[in-house]
């Protein structure tokens, strides 16, 4: 704390622009590798795609394949490089919350930074296993009824390859920030904004809410299909009002 007060503005700035520098350099690189890895990039990327994706094998999907276009002459080029940054960022990651935390925590208290530590990681591994239930379950399911939906034979589906790398994108990141619940209940709990009393007295209104936005997540009239996004989504909730109690027996 000492050495964090006698640090003058500009050496806070010479600091921060350190981080910055290094933090770069390393999603420079892992994007650099991930736009190397071309074919298994796109193999991931496109898995979903295809009745051959690990989920739609144990669901039983009857077999399909989507047909990906491109119209722009710049359009697989851009998103190549779009792809490689969203990995790339996301392999840097852990690195990338190393440095925001070094540099931080010289201002913390010893038990600031326990909570820290904890509260980041915690978010993190949340994140991270919401943005894998999204590629494994959520998206697969939206991709596969909106990607063979028709309101006709005679109009076939054209779906770019632009519009396809995009929602994947999105979704992972709207799924991964959904499962930050817990760690949001958490947060609320220590400050004393909420009690378990009454996240169980509005619990009602939660499974609403969780139907309605797992109808929006996937806009399918597959009942079953809602049914299994809705499903992770309401587990969080009740992780939460867990975590909310032990966090109020603790207090």
């Amino acid at each position: 704390m000492s050495d964090e007060k006698n640090m003058t503005f500009w050496e806070h700035l010479d600091e921060l622009r350190g981080v910055l520098f290094r933090v770069l350099a390393v999603v420079a690189v892992t994007t650099g590798v991930a736009f190397a890895c071309k074919e298994l990039l796109f193999d991931v990327v496109l898995a979903p795609s295809s009745s051959d994706f690990i989920t739609y094998r144990l669901l039983g999907t009857e077999p399909f394949h989507i047909r990906l276009i491109n119209t722009q002459l710049t359009e697989q080029f851009m998103v190549h490089l779009r792809m490689a940054a969203y990995m790339g960022c996301l392999a840097a990651s852990p690195f990338i919350l190393y440095q925001l935390f070094c540099f931080i925590s010289p201002a913390l208290y010893r038990h600031e930074r326990k909570y820290t530590v904890i509260i980041i990681g915690a978010a993190y591994l949340m994140f991270i296993v919401g943005t894998l239930v999204n590629y494994f379950m959520v998206f697969p399911l939206t991709v596969r009824f909106l990607g063979t939906y028709q309101v006709s034979e005679e109009v076939a589906n054209m779906l770019t390859l632009d519009s396809y790398a995009d929602t994947l994108a999105m979704m992972c990141l709207l799924i991964g920030v959904i499962f930050e619940l817990p760690v949001v209940a958490a947060l609320l709990a220590k400050w004393g904004l909420i009690t378990k009393g009454v996240m169980k007295r509005y619990r009602r209104h939660a499974v609403v809410v969780i139907l309605f936005m797992a109808a929006l997540i996937t806009p399918t009239a597959d009942l079953f299909t809602m049914l299994i996004v809705a499903l992770p989504i309401w587990l969080l909730y009740e992780g939460a009002i867990a975590i909310v109690a032990f966090i109020q027996k603790q207090d």
